[in-house]
């Protein structure tokens, strides 16, 4: 066949193929421009999921008379005027192909008035005809109706899922847009009926009106800056993983984008604290100087391509790791402020019923201690009798430096409560409070400000010896405690093997071990980690050596280090049914205020629960 020119029509049609997919294809693309053209306020009504009505109008800046058939002309745009514009982008369109193919494919409405204008202006497409501009009423801004979408494009419209697949789909490119915009109001409509109402607020507040409460409640909020990189937006606790990737976001320069190089690093701050193949959940604004970053690379305008991908991927990594590594008192300093309980205010169990149904800050306060009926140790007699003992809880030396305290300790491991110091005057700067008792032998209860707290305590433990072990290690090696007499075990010849082969290593050096081989069935255990002192010797070294055979002794150090420090950590842990004393728990809490991720065991799983003393009141039907 002969080379020839393509007819207008059909070239129009094929790059509708690639930037017009489905509905919300189109949506997204005329969101877009809302956008860009500085709109206050952005209204969507869709009907039968946008294949028969898609209609978006603005407030924004308004399109010229004279301009307007040429918005509907193939790679027309106000948005760049040379290569040196599309280098650094600084809107969200610059193709100037949107329109013109959403008009090839559907009968469009373009109705749009300039602030200085008398009056608006309307142009009507059908395919690739045109009609004659006319006169129209409407106030500043633009109204763009997509009518009976692929029209004469039978054979894609066959394509098309279900009416409510297809205005998922929508709701999504709505969903990013107004994650990205946060001060602009938006309203979306289906079939007649409000789906969705923002007005314009805070990105805190957005986020929160978007993804819920819960979703709010759970997450951290981050802002890390450097090297010309922010990030910037909440990222969830481990706790709220998710069985798919339906809550995350992340936007470059306003801009959605789903790039392999971000969800990697994303996927590395989270690896030690997600259970199970469960995803992460989050909303994240990275920006950076537009000419670092291509993101002319797709008709769609989701994939990026970074200058310096490295440097974007270790910033992104090492913001989350740190976000992810607050302890409970640096979360808890770092929300929004909000009306606490206040532990001193009579028990809900004591008041007269039009008491209880007063707001918590309107209740009466009585002079003396808040006590809950039934509990004998709450936090104000727990705060009481540390004050006690100690004295001044914060005393401070002559070099003006605070000094620590150390708990005491009775049974509970030694490490633990000599890194516990006491750091506050106040029981509400205990996020998790103080316990009041422990539960089957594998729970703590406690009460803080907000109500109650349950704490698994192994759990809990896990995390706690896991990253003293991460903390140890990055510092060359972990501390060996050597032993008065070394203890031998009978070993399987796997065992064995694998000791022999680290013969002439330091691996186990380095993760604080003395093994040496007495005969072809014996081991002997000369040394262990100080920090494990009180795990059984022998089960601890065996899950040592079975990761090592398992993993391989040159990986274990670089790849699967977190694994087997895991082993380790859950070996150390204190076990269920193990009886503690009052002291005891509240060592492991302040351990647990100190640690970074303490929220979540080494496996991802929770490791302690807050139940508000609303809760409590719903669930007794307090004041109903």
């Amino acid at each position: 066949m002969k080379i020839q020119l393509l007819p207008d029509q059909l070239i129009s049609q094929i790059a509708a193929g690639e930037v017009v997919e489905r509905p919300a294809s189109a949506l997204k693309e005329l969101l877009e421009n809302s956008v860009d053209a500085g709109s206050s306020k952005i209204e969507v009504a869709l009907m039968q999921g946008g294949t028969k009505l898609m209609r978006v109008s603005d407030d924004g800046g308004g399109i010229a008379k004279e301009e307007l058939a040429l918005a509907l002309t193939r790679h027309a745009t106000s948005k760049i005027q040379s290569l040196e514009d599309l280098e650094q982008v600084g809107s969200l369109g610059f193709r100037g192909e949107a329109l013109a193919s959403i008009a090839s494919i559907s009968r469009t409405i373009l109705t749009s008035r300039e602030q200085a204008a008398s009056h608006a202006w309307q142009i009507v497409a059908e395919g690739t005809q045109s009609q004659a501009l006319s006169p129209a009423a409407l106030d500043a801004g633009t109204i763009v109706e997509v009518h009976d979408l692929y029209f004469n494009t039978p054979a894609r419209r066959k394509f098309l899922k279900t009416e409510n697949t297809e205005f998922g789909h929508c709701e999504d490119a709505f969903t990013r847009i107004a994650l990205s915009r946060p001060n602009i109001g938006f309203l979306l409509q289906h079939n007649g009926k409000a789906v969705m109402r923002l007005s314009a607020n805070t990105p805190q507040q957005r986020i929160t009106d978007v993804l819920g409460n819960e979703f709010a409640t759970q997450s951290v909020w981050l802002d890390e800056a450097s090297a010309g990189l922010r990030l910037w937006g909440m990222t969830a606790s481990p706790t709220y993983q998710r069985h798919s990737r339906d809550t995350q976001y992340v936007f470059v320069n306003g801009r959605f984008v789903r790039d392999k190089l971000i969800a990697h690093a994303i996927k590395q701050a989270y690896q030690d604290v997600l259970h199970g193949d469960k995803h992460p959940a989050f909303v994240l604004f990275l920006e950076l100087d537009p000419s670092l970053v291509d993101v002319n690379v797709h008709p769609a305008k989701t994939e990026v391509r970074f200058r310096e991908s490295q440097a974007v991927h270790r910033f992104i990594f090492h913001s989350l790791h740190k976000a992810l590594g607050k302890t409970s008192a640096e979360i808890q300093a770092s929300q929004p402020v909000q009306a606490p309980f206040n532990p001193f205010t009579p028990s809900v169990a004591s008041m007269p019923r039009e008491q209880v149904e007063m707001p918590l800050q309107s209740r009466p306060a009585l002079g003396g201690h808040y006590q809950p009926s039934g509990v004998s140790n709450g936090a104000a007699i727990a705060q009481q009798f540390y004050g006690q003992l100690y004295g001044d809880l914060n005393p401070v030396n002559q070099g003006g430096e605070q000094k620590s305290h150390a708990y005491p300790v009775n049974s509970y491991s030694a490490e633990i409560a000599e890194s516990t110091t006491l750091t506050s005057e106040a029981p509400q700067q205990y996020p998790l409070g103080f316990a009041v008792g422990q539960l089957h032998g594998i729970y703590i209860l406690a009460q803080n400000t907000q109500g109650m707290v349950v704490v698994d305590m192994h759990a809990a433990h896990e995390r706690i010896m896991y990253e003293r072990l991460k903390n140890a290690l990055s510092e060359q090696a972990i501390a060996t405690q050597p032993l008065l007499i070394p203890i031998s075990f009978y070993a399987e010849k796997v065992e064995v093997a694998t000791l022999q082969a680290l013969q002439g290593t330091d691996t186990l050096q380095q993760l604080g071990f003395d093994l040496a081989t007495l005969s072809p069935t014996t081991i002997a255990i000369r040394a262990i980690p100080t920090i494990l002192q009180g795990a059984d010797a022998v089960a601890l070294a065996r899950a040592v050596l079975r990761d090592l055979h398992e993993y391989g002794a040159s990986r274990v150090l670089l790849e699967r280090q977190n694994e087997v420090l895991g082993t380790m950590a859950c070996h150390a842990a204190v076990r269920a049914n193990r009886q503690l004393t009052m002291t005891e728990m509240n060592a492991l809490l302040r351990d647990m205020e100190a640690t970074e991720r303490s929220g979540q065991c080494n496996h991802g799983r929770p490791t302690w629960f807050q139940v508000s003393l609303n809760d409590l009141d719903k669930m007794f039907m307090r004041g109903q």
